[in-house]
Parts: structure tokens; sequence; C-alpha cells
């Protein structure tokens, strides 16, 4: 049991960047907490270290020199006095040694215990957990293992196609889907051999593969006074290569009885497991039956959709918590919500893009937040994830919510960086995403091509600007409005309504 502290957190440290940074120091400042910022050097002109009350460079723009380095981020929450650190979502926010040197060197983790990130951090550990707590568990093993005739007996058991997975993975490395009995060892030596490589760990176990599942998650909170409880669930299906794309809650797809059930296994696992925190239980959903996939033991990117439904502020539930304060009431519901991720990439290929953004404008009106580290000049760096923000509405029902993304959508223009707009414009505008009939592989089967004479024009609009660039005009007034035709930005502004609108 959680005991609370004699006074409230005077300064906190936030071991992360861009805009979940900036979120904790919104929420921190409004609870009169003063922040501390680190920053690599390709982050020296971020918006997060300008919005901290004080900002410390902690190393090279390679996160293993950087964001990455828990002792030297421990020894800045040390010098600036910090009582307590949050560690965001990547990086270091499920890393247990790391949450176990922050309680050692007398500084608050703002997270759950160093013994319950291990746990679930572990597949194998945490499906034994799940099967523990009565979580509904996709057949397959329990436990890891290295014979390849346990394998080979398990996958005739349980049905082809089935799927090899790593027990320390994560974002879809080590794992593999076998479709017959002869790609059964081929695919065990791979994942191992890529789970090595990721990990440091190389077991692996096995189970039935749902070939097109959704996934749905619940959003669970626990006090450290024994109270669990959830704020209903996200759709996350729309993904590319296991990485999210589009969340919407709730999920179209679950019936009330479904939805109960769902969220009271993931309270039952949290409970089962000591969890005191926020924390994502994810699960696997398959012709009206749900299944544990893993547990996140952090604040998920797509915790802003529960916000807006539920009123909430989940970051401050976490200080709270973690100060060792009991649990606000959960409120109502209200309406449908969903985010996009923003990512700096090709819309059509899902790689990551460079560049810098030389012009930018924000969608408002009601029911529209843009978390983002975005600003015009900002440089896109190749160091780290592609993600610059995520848009997120609110509105009465989803209907409404998909009306008002695409609108929101359409009024925010980023030039200089290509974006995933495009790739999350097509996702609303088709049929099976607008009938709620979709699940994992929605993005494989959508046409994200751009026209031709869009890129050309893109590129005449980047030549245009530079040109201008180069001799230095002095106003872009005088070039919005010369008299010789439309000035780079004119340009730019009418590549990004081309993107952007709906086909």
């Amino acid at each position: 049991m959680t005991r609370r502290r004699s006074r409230p957190f005077k300064r906190l440290l936030i071991a992360n960047r861009g805009e979940i940074a900036l979120r904790i120091i919104h929420t921190a400042r409004e609870m009169g907490i003063e922040t501390v910022a680190v920053y690599s050097d390709a982050d020296r002109d971020s918006l997060h270290t300008r919005r901290a009350e004080i900002a410390v460079h902690i190393g090279g723009p390679l996160p293993e020199e950087s964001y990455l380095c828990g002792e030297r981020i421990l020894e800045v929450a040390r010098d600036t006095g910090c009582d307590a650190l949050h560690p965001g979502y990547g990086f270091l926010a499920e890393n247990a040694e790391f949450a176990r040197a922050c309680v050692a060197a007398g500084v608050v983790f703002v997270g759950p215990s160093a013994d319950a990130i291990a746990l679930m951090g572990d597949k194998v550990q945490a499906r034994r957990a799940a099967q523990s707590a009565g979580v509904p568990l996709v057949p397959g093993l329990v436990d890891a293992v290295e014979d390849r005739l346990v394998l080979k007996s398990k996958a005739e058991e349980i049905g082809y196609p089935v799927m090899i997975k790593a027990a320390a993975g994560g974002g879809g490395k080590g794992m593999r889907v076998v479709e017959k009995p002869s790609q059964l060892e081929e695919a065990a030596d791979l994942a191992q051999a890529e789970a090595r490589a990721g990990f440091g760990d190389d077991r692996i176990y096995l189970e039935k593969f749902l070939p097109s599942p959704r996934h749905v998650e619940v959003q669970v909170v626990a006090d450290g006074h024994g109270t669990v409880v959830h704020y209903g669930e996200r759709e996350c299906s729309v993904q590319r290569r296991h990485q999210k794309l589009l969340e919407e809650t709730p999920c179209v797809a679950l019936s009330d009885e479904l939805r109960e059930s769902m969220g009271n296994s993931a309270c039952a696992l949290a409970k089962g497991v000591g969890y005191v925190g926020a924390g994502t239980v994810e699960f696997l959903l398959s012709e009206g039956r749900y299944y544990f996939l893993e547990m996140n033991t952090r604040l998920q990117v797509e915790h802003a959709i529960t916000e807006a439904r539920f009123g909430v502020d989940l970051v401050a539930e976490q200080l709270r918590i973690a100060n060792g304060l009991p649990l606000a009431a959960v409120p109502e519901p209200r309406g449908h919500a969903i985010e996009v991720r923003i990512n700096a990439e090709d819309p059509v290929k899902f790689l990551p893009a460079l560049g810098t953004v030389s012009r930018l404008s924000i969608p408002g009106g009601p029911g529209v937040r843009l978390d983002s580290m975005l600003y015009q000049g900002l440089t896109v760096t190749p160091y780290y994830d592609s993600m610059l923000g995520k848009l997120i509405v609110l509105a009465g029902d989803r209907q409404g919510a998909i009306s008002r993304m695409r609108r929101a959508l359409g009024e925010l223009r980023i030039v200089g960086v290509m974006t995933s707009i495009p790739a999350c414009l097509r996702v609303l505008e088709d049929p099976g995403f607008l009938d709620g009939a979709y699940d994992t592989g929605i993005l494989e089967t959508i046409d994200r091509s751009v026209p031709e004479d869009v890129e050309d024009l893109a590129a005449l609009a980047a030549a245009t600007a530079c040109y201008f660039r180069a001799v230095r005009v002095s106003q872009d007034a005088d070039v919005t409005k010369g008299r010789e035709g439309p000035g780079p930005w004119v340009l730019a502004d009418r590549v990004q309504r081309l993107r952007t609108r709906p086909r």
C-alpha cells in the first residue's frame, strides 16, 4: 500500500521529449509543480526545453547518448532538486531497472513498481499472470519453450496458422506467422535471432494465429489503496507494421456484455499483479471473443481520446497516485472520440521523412485538440520516432467525430515535411471504416497513393520556396501579393489542400 507523502511534489523531471514532455508540463504547471526538461543535441530548440522552468542538456543526438542514459538523467534530477520523475512513454518508461534506480535515489518514479514493470514486460510471465486472473488467453503455450518437438506438437494440437513470439518482445519484433509445419523450425530460428538482437533475450513461445482480429485495449488506473478502475476501451486496429495510426473510443464492435467483461478482466489482471498507476491491458477481439495480448505499464500515446471522452486528466491522476492519494471517481463517458497520429513519414510507403517545417497552420473549433511538438522552423531529424503529434476530436457520436476529424485534418497544414495526414484521410473515407467493419489489416486494403500532379506541384512549391529564401526576400507579404504570381507559401498551401482533400 502506498503511503501519502507529507507534502505535494515540488519539482518534476520529465525523462522524455517532444509532445509527451509538453503534455506532462501542461498538467504539472496546472498543479503548481515546477518542471525540469532534459534534451539532446538534436533537441536544443524543441518546445519542451522552452516550456519547462529548467532545461538541462544531457548528451548527443542518439537515444543511447541522451534519453536512454538513466544515470545521467538521475544525476540531473538530484542536481535540480526534483522529488519526482515522469518517464512519459518510450525510452526508459518500461525499464524496470531505471524505475528501481529512481527509488534508490530517493526520486519518486511516476509509474508502477519496478516489479510490476518487469513482470508485465515479460510476455510469458504476463500470460501466466493473466491466466491466474482468469483472463482469456489465445490458445497456445503459456511458458517459453526451446524444444522444437514441443513447438511442433503444440502447433499441431491448436492447428495452423500459428504465431511464434518473443517473450521479451514488443513493436512486432521477434514475431513470425507460420502457415504450415514445414515453416515452423525456420520461423522459430528467425524469431529467436531477432529477439536476441533486439532484446538480449531469445526465449520464444507459441500461440494460435488469429487472421483478422481487432485490437482493443482497456485503460486501467490503480491507486495504492487497493482501488482499481477502468476508463473504457479504445479501438486501435488501424495499424501499419504493428504501429498504430488511428484510434477511437468506444469500440463499435463491442456489445455491452463484452465491454463489461473486458473491463472486468483488465481490472482483475491489474489487481492480481498489485499494479499501481496508469496502464493499458490490450486484447485481440475475434469472432465475438476477446483474448489477452499484453499489458503496457505506462501511459499510452492514445490516452488523449480517453481523456476527451471521460473528461479526465490521466497525467494528473498519475501524479496524484504517485503522491499517495486515492483515485478520484470515474466520470460518465460522453460522445465519441478519435485520434490520428501525425507522423513525419511518406504516407504511401510509411517510411520516415525528414525536413524542416516551413509553414504551419493549426486547426481549431469545438472538440478539437492537438498535442504536438510542432512549430514553424522545426527540423525533423532521423534520431527519434517519426511522430510529431496527435490530433484528437470529440463529438456527440461516431459520424460526428469522423466529420470533425476530416475537417480538422483539412485545416492542419504542415509544409516542408511529408506527413501521414493523407493516409489518415484515406482511412476516414474507407467504407469498411465508416461501417465500423474493419480489423488490423485495414491499411493493406486502402489505396494510399497520391496523384502525380500533386507530387509535381509539391516539387514546384519547394523549389520556389528555396529560391525566395536564397535571395532573402524581406517580407513574406510582398512575395505573396507580388504581381508575378503567387509566392511560395501560397503554392505550398495549395499543395497541402490537394494532398488532404477527400477523393
